[in-house]
């Protein structure tokens, strides 16, 4: 069977934009689909957003927009950011709270081979526009998932050494083939970004991945 490797950051919109369909591909093909979140650019790359780059949120915010608008995904700007930073000197708090416990739901989720699925129905409450800290908002997420949110803490909570292992291992896999998310790896074959998963079926079809 084919593997498909998924890396993933929950506050990546673009790997939001994609997770529907990356649901779609595991349920429609007969392939070893493998859940691998890393943490977003800003806690891999804690200068990144102090360097200046002043197109780079204008573009972002238009181009998601744009291609939620076209894929008819409905979004919002997350309340509260994933990420605890300084917006306007681009600086990142030390400590992530958030960010690393919806993580830590995650890898739990994984455990019990629902992480694609977790991440779709987080980031729905992610990308609501909606407050989704709260144990209630998770609680809702784990159960649209088929998942219980104290199993998944309780579990967090017993392997924190082995959620950093695993978190260190996704970003070394990930920088093997590029440094952004979405990033679909078939069988060794790269494809970054959320526009490129008609590309992924393309190939899929023209190796004859069997449907399910």
């Amino acid at each position: 069977m084919m593997v498909l490797e998924v890396f993933y950051s929950f506050r990546s919109p673009y790997s939001y934009l994609a997770v529907d369909r990356l649901n779609a591909i595991e349920n429609d093909y007969a392939l070893d689909l493998r859940f691998r979140p890393v943490r977003p650019l800003a806690m891999r790359e804690p200068d990144f957003f102090e360097k200046g780059r002043k197109q780079f949120l204008p573009y972002l915010v238009r181009d998601v927009a744009r291609e939620a608008e076209r894929l008819g995904v409905a979004i919002a700007a997350p309340d509260p950011d994933p990420i605890q930073m300084n917006m306007e000197t681009g600086k990142v708090a030390p400590e992530q709270p958030d960010m690393m416990r919806v993580m830590s739901l995650a890898f739990a989720a994984i455990e019990h081979k629902k992480g694609l699925a977790f991440a779709q129905s987080a980031g729905r409450r992610i990308w609501s526009g909606q407050p989704w800290t709260s144990d209630e908002a998770l609680s809702g997420a784990c159960v649209d998932a088929g998942l219980e949110l104290s199993a998944l803490s309780s579990w967090s909570r017993e392997n924190q050494k082995l959620i950093s292992e695993r978190i260190a291992e996704n970003e070394a896999a990930q920088l093997e083939y590029h440094w952004g998310v979405p990033l679909m790896v078939l069988d060794g074959e790269p494809f970054f970004g959320q526009d490129r998963l008609d590309s992924l079926v393309w190939r899929l079809e023209k190796m004859g991945v069997k449907h399910r």
